[in-house]
């Protein structure tokens, strides 16, 4: 949500916020953060992903309608899987309609159709959509983002979020815990210091 200048080349460092239910990206313009809108308007990407039939991944509000007509081709909240293990999650995958791959021991591997994606690499698919949105808005290449994480992420979870944004390209430069990024922003709205 900064700009950084290397060797005089503007080098935009984006924000993300990788949801459990919807995402977004932001950048800091001038004056202030600005949330930055996908080709269809929306600032909010929803944290979906569709595997079509023809082998074609879908992100987003497009995926949505394919979790309804298509849910064992489709994932959400895949955010609760991130760095965890079959048995920490056993309890909780009773509620999804998600397929677990046989394979799976230590790692999750989720069946969407007759393909099997790690957590981080569903999560990969959308930080690439909203690292699109984001190069669209502001034309040019972005390779650096600074990525929420919930407070209570432990370790494992924190490189597992790390690892999906590698995956879409990204060099993430910091994991920041949401809360930490909410007083954060309520400060840059106040332009006030505080606790």
């Amino acid at each position: 949500m900064f700009q950084i200048e290397f060797d005089n080349q503007p080098d935009r460092v984006v924000g993300i916020d990788l949801g459990t239910t919807n995402s977004l990206v932001a950048w800091m313009n001038l004056t202030k953060p600005e949330v930055i809108p996908g080709a269809d308007g929306d600032r909010l990407v929803p944290s979906i992903v569709s595997l079509k039939e023809d082998g074609s991944l879908i992100v987003g509000a497009a995926a949505r309608q394919e979790l309804i007509d298509h849910p064992e081709r489709s994932i959400y909240s895949v955010k609760r899987l991130m760095g965890r293990g079959v048995e920490d999650v056993r309890d909780e995958l009773k509620l999804f309609p998600f397929h677990i791959a046989e394979d799976s021991e230590s790692v999750i591997r989720v069946k969407l159709g007759e393909k099997t994606f790690t957590p981080p690499e569903i999560s990969a698919f959308v930080l690439r959509q909203l690292r699109q949105n984001a190069e669209a808005a502001l034309g040019g290449t972005i390779t650096k983002a600074v990525i929420t994480v919930p407070a209570y992420f432990n370790d494992a979870q924190r490189q597992a979020t790390r690892d999906a944004g590698r995956l879409a390209g990204l060099e993430v430069l910091r994991l920041v815990n949401e809360p930490t990024a909410a007083a954060l922003a309520y400060g840059l709205d106040k332009r006030n210091e505080g606790i």
